[in-house]
């Protein structure tokens, strides 16, 4: 493994990009390590890795973080001291809960995407984050979402494929909330709210695979205000 990544370890450290994808990994290379505060772009997508080492931490400069297609069940708290993160993907791994207090010190974070999980609860604390503009929860097992959601900043929500029975009131409160995705849920017709519908800042809805079916939404007060 050393030889392999060699090369792509000496281009970070001059350029402060490194990308391992498809490498086979089982392990989070620990010469990666020595790039410390220089690396800013860290892609480890399609390996086998199970965890990541406490030690990420040490990444300060890092901006962007890709780990999808990988065997991580959960993250080291220590990775909240990458307070400069503007970009984290977790896509298609086996994570089940975060770390508590993990995301309020990611100030900086634009985009975090963890589709294709096994969550089952919201990262409530996400809602803090002033700077977060997509979220992707798609493909888990999130059932309900808490009222502190309203808080949340981001413009685009996607939330397709989970396990969701109702959509709290509070959503309508998202303030830059434009493009919220609930495809494939448990959600009847009325957990389309009017608040939602009229209220919100949400120009599109996408509902499709739920227990109602478009007809029955196009017929709903304030539908044609949301669209």
């Amino acid at each position: 493994m050393g030889n392999s990544i060699a090369p792509h370890l000496e281009s970070a450290q001059k350029t402060g990009v490194c990308s391992l994808c498809g490498k086979g990994l089982s392990e989070f290379p620990p010469q990666l390590l020595q790039l410390g505060t220089s690396l800013r772009t860290l892609d480890l997508s399609n390996n086998k890795i199970k965890s990541i080492p406490s030690a990420v931490g040490g990444f300060s400069s890092l901006k962007s973080l890709t780990l999808t297609s990988n065997h991580l069940a959960t993250l080291p708290m220590e990775l909240s001291q990458t307070k400069r993160l503007e970009t984290l993907v977790l896509d298609h791994n086996k994570i089940k809960m975060l770390p508590a207090g993990l995301f309020p010190n990611f100030t900086q974070l634009k985009t975090l995407s963890l589709a294709s999980n096994q969550l089952t609860t919201f990262p409530e604390s996400l809602g803090t984050l002033r700077h977060l503009d997509a979220v992707n929860l798609s493909d888990n097992k999130i059932h309900s979402l808490p009222e502190s959601v309203g808080d949340l900043q981001v413009v685009e929500l996607n939330l397709n494929r989970n396990q969701l029975a109702s959509l709290p009131v509070s959503l309508s409160k998202c303030t830059r909330l434009k493009v919220l995705r609930v495809e494939e849920n448990c959600l009847p017709l009325e957990a389309i709210s009017v608040e939602l519908l009229k209220e919100s800042q949400i120009s599109l809805l996408s509902c499709e695979g739920n227990l109602f079916d478009s007809k029955q939404l196009r017929e709903t007060d304030g539908y044609d205000q949301e669209q």
